[in-house]
């Protein structure tokens, strides 16, 4: 929470990411590099990437219905833009009504879309794969072998080096926001709140949101689980 006495007139505290998304994201965010470092140990450790790659499944899964239930500023629809609105924000034309940096601006939605695709195929992949050494996707024997042999190579190189880029990247973008623009990302995303003016609609980010949260994830989860039983 930000102290009042610092701040600048006609600024508020306004919640922007509500309790669930920063759990998701912070959640995400561990099990991906947790995921990475148990590739790089291999050995029994592909146990845990193995597990680590159905639990992100299962926050792809959430994300997409709190794409759609969360609050205000995690919804798609808040961040989803069009060329002509991307091209006015590269121009720096936002319209004030727009609040273009209050969530996710444009560039940082096609960043967020992105992670979120290419995790998608990660974890698609992942359930097809078979290193042919120890560790066989769930879903593997759906496939013909040489399809198997493409999601395997896919897994391991493009897919792998693909999300270490967009990772790397949306780092980058937090230490320049944070350098450069005096922003704190992170801050934000720990707290949720950031000081904006008054006019800022704030996201909904009460107990029965985050109770619909817990039944969203722990619903994934089942469909996950179950998902991953097909292939046993």
């Amino acid at each position: 929470m930000e102290n009042p006495a610092l701040m600048e007139p006609g600024l508020q505290t306004v919640r922007v990411w509500d309790l669930p998304t920063r759990v998701f994201h912070w959640t995400l965010a561990t099990c991906v590099v947790a995921s990475f470092v148990c590739v790089k140990i291999a050995g029994n450790a592909m146990i845990w990437h193995t597990r680590l790659g159905y639990a992100v499944f299962a926050l792809l899964a959430f994300r997409l219905l709190w794409g759609f239930a969360g609050g205000r500023w995690s919804r798609f629809a808040s961040f989803a833009y069009g060329p002509a609105t991307v091209m006015r924000y590269l121009r720096g034309e936002c319209r004030g009504e727009e609040h273009l940096d209050v969530g996710h601006n444009p560039l940082g939605s096609a960043s967020v879309f992105a992670l979120l695709l290419f995790l998608a195929l990660q974890v698609a992949s992942g359930l097809f794969a078979d290193d042919e050494i120890a560790t066989t996707g769930p879903w593997n024997k759906f496939v013909a072998g040489s399809t198997s042999q493409w999601l395997t190579t896919y897994h391991k190189t493009v897919g792998q080096w693909v999300l270490v880029t967009l990772v790397l990247l949306h780092v980058a973008a937090i230490v320049v926001y944070r350098v450069r623009m005096r922003k704190d990302l992170v801050g934000a995303m720990v707290s949720g709140d950031k000081l904006l003016p008054a006019d800022v609609p704030a996201s909904t980010d009460s107990h029965a949101t985050r109770a619909l949260a817990v039944v969203l994830l722990t619903a994934c989860a089942a469909v996950v689980a179950g998902l991953v039983s097909l292939g046993g």
